[in-house]
């Protein structure tokens, strides 16, 4: 009997990873993620009934906006972990902020996803922020999933959308089904990947719509179903469609060369189960992920993870940080001594967090794929990796050169103290970048957008207790300075020149904080061997 333990607890730790799918939504604001998120727990289970948007019983908001300011706006600024059990499937979902003025923080949660769903507002189209966020995914490979989204409403033609997302976000696509009329004459949904026909009625908002099976179109039952026009005009469609475009093929989405496409409602509840379905039979399980040392598989039996977020007093009665890791390898269990490679120090946790729906529960072991919280009086920091001894560092969670710059002042002189712990955890979250001038110990607030500044003010406040002002400051871009030799003069030369815009971040490198583009170009022309680079992390 004891010979079996090892192969059963091996067989056993591999269907975990199997069963497992981790996975990001992203979009332009208001092309309905959150809405779609919440309608995805909803066939989890995970919450009772939708429309918990509106419902104020449940909570006024959605169920993945955490923060009273993304109440007040309507916008996510902090990428919410999910997780749902479907059809046996472990489900983690990370919901990402939509606004321009958070990509920083969606670019990090890139890295611990294995593939995403891009959703696209069918009026809209392709809009601005999902080309620069698809473009992302696909430098790194990420297999992408489209969503067409509120198909009840007049939008733009099925063809021309599958067009244009062709073109601007240069994908190769593939429809898993197609929309019966659309706005005012939407009828339903053919699903071209189960055969299956989804009628729509408006009234199902809460409720969720079974599909009819339909393996032959040219059954004259469907003229009866959606009418003569309709059908007809269907059948045409899924002819050109079949002409057209490529057929499904699992691999090539896996390695981002093809792009299967749902159409749907998320607010009605259409399309999202076949969306759904479809998802957890194709999407990856836990992939390898590439460190500096090595590549790490996910079926390897040793802990490896890391930190790819960090969100600051989640429960506002309690003042806590939570670090979020992504675990890449091996089982997180509760209460083992784990290496945290920066610091050279062994940790345990004791109440490890899992996020089920909205509900924080303590778990006691985790597994590829999966997204723990771990409770952190200012240990990590993003980027941080936990590993059962071995000296490992996951890369490309880099800080980018902020795009607004401001002073930051203490407006309560009694609360400095306060003021202080606040910005050095917030920026530990990588809500924003501090830098420390050289020359003064003036404290400046670098941003990727301007509504970062309202939210950093507004929670040093409500978090912390303290008041801030900002003030002015001429600063074009932060450039991390790398000198090939420290020692030379050319290095002192530009250093003593430069002192007054030299400052450090919060990691203690040195950053120069260049006026212009001019300024940048005739430094580095002028002192060749200084290097300045736009990320913190460079070769």
């Amino acid at each position: 009997k004891r010979n079996f333990a090892p192969q059963f607890l091996k067989m056993s730790f591999l269907k975990e990873i199997d069963r497992r799918r981790t996975f990001g939504i992203i979009s332009h604001p208001d092309a309905g993620k959150t809405t779609l998120t919440e309608k995805l727990l909803l066939f989890g289970g995970a919450i009772q009934e939708a429309g918990a948007v509106k419902n104020n019983k449940i909570k006024k908001g959605a169920t993945s906006d955490f923060m009273e300011i993304e109440r007040q706006r309507g916008i996510s600024v902090a990428t919410s972990v999910l997780a749902f059990i479907y059809k046996d499937k472990k489900i983690n979902i990370l919901d990402t902020p939509g606004h321009k003025d958070f990509a920083e923080d969606t670019f990090r949660t890139l890295t611990a996803v294995d593939s995403v769903i891009v959703v696209i507002d069918v009026a809209k189209g392709v809009e601005e922020q999902t080309e620069k966020l698809v473009e992302v995914c696909r430098m790194r490979n990420i297999p992408m999933l489209v969503f067409i989204n509120k198909l009840d409403r007049e939008g733009k033609d099925a063809f021309d959308l599958l067009d244009e997302v062709e073109q601007k976000l240069g994908l190769r696509v593939t429809p898993m089904s197609f929309p019966i009329g659309m706005g005012y004459d939407f009828k339903g949904i053919y699903n071209i990947y189960e055969k299956k026909l989804n009628i729509f009625s408006g009234d199902n908002k809460q409720g969720i719509s079974a599909g009819i099976e339909f393996n032959d179109i040219k059954n004259t039952e469907l003229d009866e179903v959606v009418g003569e026009s309709a059908a007809e005009t269907l059948r045409e469609e899924l002819e050109l469609i079949y002409e057209v475009y490529p057929k499904f093929n699992n691999l090539e989405y896996l390695e981002g060369k093809l792009q299967p496409v749902f159409f749907g409602s998320a607010l009605n509840n259409f399309g999202v189960k076949e969306l759904l379905d479809a998802f957890i039979e194709i999407a990856p399980r836990p992939q390898p992920k590439r460190a500096e040392e090595r590549l790490v598989d996910s079926k390897e039996e040793k802990l490896t993870g890391f930190v790819f977020k960090i969100h600051a007093n989640m429960d506002p009665k309690h003042r806590d940080r939570l670090a979020f890791i992504k675990i890449v390898s091996g089982t997180f269990k509760r209460n083992a001594p784990y290496l945290h490679v920066r610091n050279g120090k062994k940790v345990k946790f004791s109440s490890p967090n899992t996020f089920f729906a909205e509900k924080k529960e303590i778990v006691d072991e985790s597994f590829p794929g999966d997204i723990v919280g771990l409770h952190d009086t200012g240990n990590f920091k993003i980027g941080d990796t936990l590993t059962e001894g071995e000296q490992l560092n996951f890369k490309g969670i880099p800080s980018f050169s902020p795009e607004h710059f401001r002073y930051v002042n203490n407006a309560d002189p009694m609360k400095s103290k306060q003021l202080f712990k606040g910005l050095d955890q917030l920026m530990d979250e990588g809500v924003a970048q501090l830098f420390t001038l050289g020359m003064n110990g003036r404290k400046i607030i670098g941003t990727v957008g301007a509504l970062q500044y309202e939210v950093i003010q507004y929670r040093l406040e409500h978090e912390y207790g303290a008041k801030c002002s900002y003030e002015n400051i001429n600063v074009h871009k932060a450039c991390w300075v790398q000198a090939e030799d420290p020692k030379n003069e050319e290095f002192k030369e530009f250093k003593r020149v430069k002192q007054r815009y030299l400052a450090k971040d919060k990691q203690g490198q040195l950053v120069f904080l260049a006026d212009s583009a001019f300024t940048i170009q005739m430094t580095q022309s002028k002192y060749p061997t200084v290097k300045l680079h736009f990320t913190s992390e460079y070769e």
